[in-house]
């Protein structure tokens, strides 16, 4: 069997992930037997409205939270969009300030720089050279005006993991000595399959995920509003979600989502000990064996599946096509900015000059990911580095 006949070596989950089998299977009825619309009464709205109680109650099991304060949208974009839109409106102050960090996922970095154009006062707190932020960074940043803290988890492009819990505790002693409190939020879009996100034990207020990072289907996200959370709608035209978020509910992608966060809460330990085992040996094969390679990140403060190389004096789009060529799908970065020609911004905050930026392949393993496959890699890589290096004007 050729290369192109033979099944891809799909290193690209922190883009998306494959709908798991179980998932699929648990959504498929909600297409064409139980289709209700669960916001009507009759008996087959109520199927849909019982499923959809169903995912809810799952979502909230993993979370550690209450069923009321799970609100479900169409993905983690949106989910951040209501947060720095609807707590802002909320808050009804002049000139509200955010903190947030300068390594976020574009859809909070674009809203934030939306706002500032409305008068919102925007605080970007720096990360050191492996992408961690200093949590006394934060403290030092609350002015009497701010309303909102926002911090991504974990990172989608370099994998490192934010002291989230230590930043929530900063938040909580702040607000024991303040009358406007501060609302804290957290984009777990990446973290939600490796990392512990019970919101009590982070103390978040506020919480994003995407069903499509974590083998369940696209469109469809979750919101975590903690009780008493100030926070007004942005999508108006009908009482859904606890009167928060107009529209129809998507109850097969809802279903899916309840279903695999049921799956991930079981798989999560074992899952993450066998990617770290295949990334550490990915890392350290390519750092050994190719000349001019680093790693972007923090090698400690990392996901599991997560292997950010960058490679002097080529560019990793050239490598990426390479690979592609070969069978295996890699990325340059967030898959939300694949069509800009600009180096990543996450690279460029943690220190990275942009010719090296531009050199950088994000490897991201799943729970399907075999030790072949990576030694599929590290077999066909060292060759394609060495040939671009020699087509190479960067010399």
């Amino acid at each position: 069997m050729s290369r192109q006949d033979a099944p891809p070596i799909y290193l690209d989950h922190a883009a998306t992930t494959p709908v798991d089998p179980e998932v699929f299977a648990t959504m498929k009825p909600y297409f064409t037997e139980h289709y209700g619309n669960p916001a009507s009464i009759h008996t087959v709205g109520q199927k849909a409205i019982i499923a959809v109680d169903e995912a809810r109650e799952q979502v909230a099991d993993f979370l550690g939270c209450k069923t009321g304060e799970i609100i479900f949208t169409s993905g983690a974009t949106e989910s951040n969009n209501f947060v720095l839109k609807g707590v802002l409106a909320a808050a009804k102050i002049q000139k509200p300030h955010i903190i947030t960090s300068t390594i976020e996922h574009p859809c909070i970095l674009d809203t934030c720089q939306h706002l500032e154009k409305r008068g919102v006062e925007v605080t970007y707190l720096p990360v050191d050279k492996e992408g961690v932020l200093n949590t006394k960074s934060v403290q030092e940043a609350i002015k009497e005006n701010t309303v909102l803290v926002t911090i991504i988890y974990a990172n989608n492009e370099i994998g490192t993991i934010q002291p989230i819990a230590e930043i929530g505790e900063i938040i909580k002693k702040a607000n024991q000595e303040r009358k406007n409190k501060i609302i804290f939020h957290t984009d777990a879009v990446q973290a939600i399959q490796y990392l512990d996100c019970n919101v009590k034990k982070l103390g978040v207020d506020l919480l994003s995920l995407s069903g499509h990072k974590f083998y369940g289907p696209k469109g469809v996200g979750v919101l975590f509003v903690k009780e008493g959370t100030l926070i007004e709608k942005i999508q108006h035209g009908g009482h859904q979600e606890y009167n928060k978020r107009a529209g129809t509910l998507n109850v097969p992608g809802i279903v899916g989502l309840g279903k695999a966060t049921e799956l991930t809460s079981k798989n999560r330990v074992a899952d993450s000990k066998k990617q770290q085992k295949l990334r550490d040996l990915l890392i350290n094969s390519i750092l050994k064996n190719i000349p001019d390679s680093h790693l972007n990140g923090s090698n400690k403060h990392r996901l599991p599946n997560n292997a950010n190389i960058r490679f002097d004096k080529i560019e990793g789009e050239s490598i990426m096509l390479h690979l592609d060529f070969e069978g295996i799908a890699v990325s340059t970065g967030s898959a939300c900015t694949s069509g800009t020609l600009e180096p990543s911004h996450v690279l460029l905050a943690i220190g990275v000059a942009k010719e090296q930026a531009h050199g950088s392949i994000r490897f991201t393993l799943g729970k399907d990911t075999s030790e072949a496959d990576i030694k599929k890699v590290l077999e066909v890589l060292p060759p394609i580095v060495k040939k671009l290096r020699q087509m190479s004007p960067l010399k």
